[in-house]
């Protein structure tokens, strides 16, 4: 078994943390590891630094090789541009060298998971699902009607075979509004989509062929003429998600599996996710900060600040805000609005100001 872990760019919730120069999977924005080292720790024994490979594009090669140095330079596969998941997987069945019944595990640089064992035990019997010709993906045990993620839908009976149970997947659903979200949940057999899948090398190969065979035609072509191929050729390559261009029409094929997890799972998108990530067994805290800013609450309810080295900042009577200080922008938001940075984001990108992205 060996993991690809997906480390782009992106993180525009996160502003103005993350940015394009250190996006947020080189964050460290939950203790002092970065989102990417987590990842690759948590792995661990299950799958060793030495089989752990890194798709991302080629501005971060050089963060990442500073942030994990146990990941063999080697095992680095820049992509000159972001051409979404769909290209990254294609680019990682076709450049890593594995044989062909190798369990390739994918999952992204940015999450968090608690449940450090619990996990690895959820991949492993994956893996062994997907090592009899199944694509399989975590599907993480939904806490609420979540409209910020996409749902698995499975069906049928539950298989034990791999060490837990796993179903067929029905469908996918992507990001539907809260009242679709409700019902998805009260039919009990839906699960939110964590973007994380198992399976075999020709396996997953096979499937691109058969639903993506432009993208896996393309990189495999690139790949095959070396550097300068993969540079001409990506940024012609269709920009889709794996899940699109995959997922959906195999498990229209029943091609592919679910493994339920409850591992503690937050993709930490936005800074409400941040927030929510600090409160232990979902009770109310106070002030959680983040970064090396001094805070100064009076009166003041659930709040989280990201000060900039130096400054002071006081808060006063306030609850359910977000404040982020940086030396070059401030951002204070509700909550409940934490979704919508993004926008403040494309605001900028309109407006030319690449100096604060």
């Amino acid at each position: 078994m060996y993991a690809v872990i997906m480390a782009g760019g992106g993180g525009t919730r996160l502003w103005p943390l993350s940015r394009r120069a250190r996006p947020k999977p080189f964050l460290p924005l939950l203790g002092d590891r970065s989102l990417l080292q987590a990842t690759v720790a948590r792995l661990s024994p299950l799958i060793e630094p030495s089989d752990v490979y890194v798709v991302t594009d080629a501005r971060y090669a050089g963060l990442i090789a500073e942030q994990v140095p146990e990941v063999p330079v080697g095992n680095l596969l820049p992509e000159p541009v972001g051409r979404n998941t769909a290209a990254a997987v294609a680019y990682a069945v076709a450049a890593i060298d594995r044989p062909p019944d190798d369990v390739m595990v994918v999952l992204p640089a940015d999450q968090r998971i608690t449940d450090e064992p619990g996990f690895r035990d959820a991949l492993a019997s994956a893996g062994a699902r997907a090592a009899a010709g199944d694509l399989v993906t975590l599907g993480i045990t939904a806490s609420g009607p979540e409209t910020g993620y996409g749902y698995v839908v499975a069906t049928g009976a539950p298989s034990d075979a791999a060490g837990m149970p796993s179903y067929r997947v029905e469908r996918f659903v992507e990001k539907p509004d809260v009242d679709r979200a409700r019902a998805l949940l009260a039919a009990g057999n839906a699960s939110w989509n964590a973007g994380i899948f198992v399976w075999r090398r020709d396996a997953v190969r096979a499937e691109l062929a058969a639903s993506a065979a432009d993208i896996l035609d393309a990189v495999e072509s690139a790949v095959a003429g070396g550097p300068d191929a993969i540079a001409a050729a990506y940024p012609s390559i269709r920009s889709t998600s794996i899940d699109y261009a995959l997922l959906e029409p195999a498990s229209a094929r029943e091609r592919v599996a679910v493994v339920p997890a409850a591992v503690g799972w937050s993709d930490l998108g936005s800074w409400s996710a941040l927030l929510d990530a600090a409160k232990v067994d979902g009770a109310e805290v106070e002030v959680h900060v983040d970064g090396p800013g001094e805070v100064v609450a009076v009166g003041s309810g659930t709040t989280l600040v990201h000060g900039a080295d130096g400054r002071l900042i006081a808060l006063v009577g306030v609850r359910d805000l977000v404040v982020v200080d940086t030396p070059d922008a401030l951002l204070v938001c509700g909550a409940d609005a934490a979704q919508d940075v993004k926008q403040v984001v494309d605001r900028l990108t309109a407006d030319g100001r690449a100096d604060l992205l």
